[in-house]
């Protein structure tokens, strides 16, 4: 289950990054925020797997 999510956490940090410069490319704002949303998302989801790794330990 944690590799899943970390998984995706990392998916969504890296749809979110394409977003975001597919966004800023064609000058297109809502995009571009859609994308940065998308990557702090993900951040979240892998901070959320980081803390519980340690406090398995």
């Amino acid at each position: 289950m944690a590799r899943e999510q970390k998984a995706k956490a990392k998916t969504e940090q890296i749809k979110g990054k394409v977003k975001e410069v597919l966004g800023r490319a064609g000058k297109d704002a809502r995009t571009e925020t859609k994308g940065r949303a998308g990557q702090s998302k993900g951040d979240a989801r892998q901070a959320k797997e980081k803390m519980k790794d340690i406090f398995k330990h």
